[in-house]
């Protein structure tokens, strides 16, 4: 499997820094850059690849380094650097190599290493100073990133960590397979947890989360069918069969996770600030606004709608996607992709805020918060449900409850396709409430407390009453 090494340093690991620190398997060594120069790969003469360097990421948001690496780790106060290093399993001499350039940049810097064993300062060789002629030369164009293996259908990446995250080296791998019409399989052993930014980006054939356990075999981690390796690709058995190690694991009951999933669309404006609507969504739920932003995990950057609108500006046309999380007290994390159309910009946002078994969730503030997000952000539609799962927003490779429906808001615009009178009364005890104004109403239906999946029913006869009389452009 590739290893992954993560220095935490208090100063910046400038050129200087870094190029004494790679030197630390000897001037025997070459140096490639993909990514803009963004990733830098040592390589043996012949070029094969042994340890990648990711620039070193700026992370101000507190609690993120103790969110994907445990709160054993002793991390600097934010602002730290975090630099994350990848050794190829196909060298034996690359984990050690890893190793000793970690090392030495917390010797230089300061900070501390994860996982501690490997803060090897035994092997960094502080008295040799590099060549000037280690110059990196840039990779082709496309160039995949270090993976365990590659097929002409597959790239496998085993990892082994206790959370897996959305690293902007996995987004890479993802975005670079996705393009040659590869799938992503990553393989862990069991213990391994997904963060929801991760387990969102594999949702989906061809993507998988291959379990590799050591009495049940290989498994998917999220729908726990039975796998096997088969022409160069993780398939199911055939058989249908889940695996026993999914269903028969337990998880808790008593904590949970209440989910906003919303869109909202505005008319293209040189003014037009993103984020507004995540953040009213945020202080709606937690009390305070989000406490940092970023395109990957770490989420590094302090919350700024400002600087997430100039992003999307500068991807455009294309689309924008990133991530926003909380303070440490309150796990939360969000998903925010931005879409330019022909006819404005939309926003699609899905929130997760963990609540612990002693802890009330504020369904009575789904209400308000459809009336804000109608009144002042332009609802296209919301839909919130509840579930049985862990606090700390991470996905096991287990069999868990699922979410139950709690709202579904439908915004002014579907209302007024649909038609009011008939929008307002579906074939159901429910009764809808009346939010916006008379001119531009919005209905917003409670279908359940999340705690029956009855209420999968009423979602379900409620949709089907909407979509006969129009295809709602914006229903989801």
């Amino acid at each position: 499997m590739t290893r992954d090494i993560i220095a935490l340093t208090p100063k910046m690991p400038d050129p200087a820094a870094l190029l004494a620190a790679l030197h630390a398997g000897g001037p025997d060594l070459t140096l490639t850059t993909t990514d803009d120069d963004a990733v830098i790969h040592l390589c043996t003469t012949a070029g094969r690849p042994l340890v990648s360097v990711e620039a070193p990421v700026l992370v101000h948001t507190a609690g993120e380094a103790e969110r994907l690496l445990g709160h054993q780790l002793a991390a600097p106060d934010p602002p730290f650097w975090w630099t994350e290093l990848r050794a190829s399993s196909a060298v034996p001499e690359a984990e050690p190599l890893a190793a000793s350039v970690a090392a030495r940049l917390t010797m230089l810097l300061g900070g501390t290493t994860w996982p501690r064993s490997t803060n090897a300062t035994a092997v960094v060789d502080t008295a040799q100073t590099p060549p000037a002629d280690i110059t990196p030369t840039p990779s082709a164009a496309g160039a995949l990133p270090i993976v365990d293996a590659l097929t002409d259908s597959t790239a496998v990446v085993i990892a082994d960590r206790p959370v897996l995250a959305l690293t902007t080296w996995l987004a890479d791998v993802l975005r670079i397979t996705t393009a040659a019409n590869r799938a992503l399989h990553i393989v862990t052993p069991p213990h391994v947890r997904l963060t929801l930014p991760l387990r969102t980006a594999l949702g989906g054939a061809p993507n998988r989360w291959v379990i590799q356990h050591p009495e049940a075999g290989y498994y998917d981690g999220l729908s726990g069918a039975q796998l096997t390796w088969r022409e160069g690709t993780f398939t199911p058995t055939g058989d249908g069969k889940l695996a026993t190690a999914f269903t028969n694991g337990t998880e808790p009951t008593d904590e949970h996770q209440l989910t906003v999933s919303f869109r909202t669309v505005h008319a293209p404006d040189a003014d037009l600030t993103l984020g507004t609507s995540l953040e009213t969504a945020w202080r709606h739920l937690v009390g305070t606004p989000p406490a940092g932003w970023g395109t990957a995990e770490p989420i590094n950057l302090p919350w700024s709608t400002r600087q997430l609108t100039d992003l999307a500006r500068d991807r455009a046309p294309e689309p924008t996607h990133t991530l926003a999380t909380g303070t440490p007290d309150r796990p939360a994390i969000a998903t925010h992709r931005t879409t330019r159309t022909t006819t404005g910009i939309t926003e699609d946002i899905t929130l997760t805020v963990g609540y612990a078994a002693d802890e009330p969730v504020p369904l009575d503030a789904i209400e308000p918060l459809a009336a804000e997000l109608v009144d002042t952000h332009n609802l296209s539609t919301m839909f919130t449900t509840l579930r049985a799962a862990r606090t700390d927003l991470t996905v096991p490779p287990l069999l868990t409850a699922p979410p139950l429906p709690v709202t579904f808001t439908l915004g002014a615009t579907d209302v007024r396709s649909i038609g009011l009178t008939y929008a307002r009364r579906p074939p159901l005890a429910i009764k809808p409430v009346q939010l916006g104004t008379a001119a531009a109403p919005s209905l917003h239906y409670p279908l359940g407390d999340g705690t029956s999946a009855d209420a999968w029913a009423t979602l379900r006869t409620l949709t089907e009453h909407l979509k006969s009389r129009t295809s709602a452009a914006g229903l989801r």
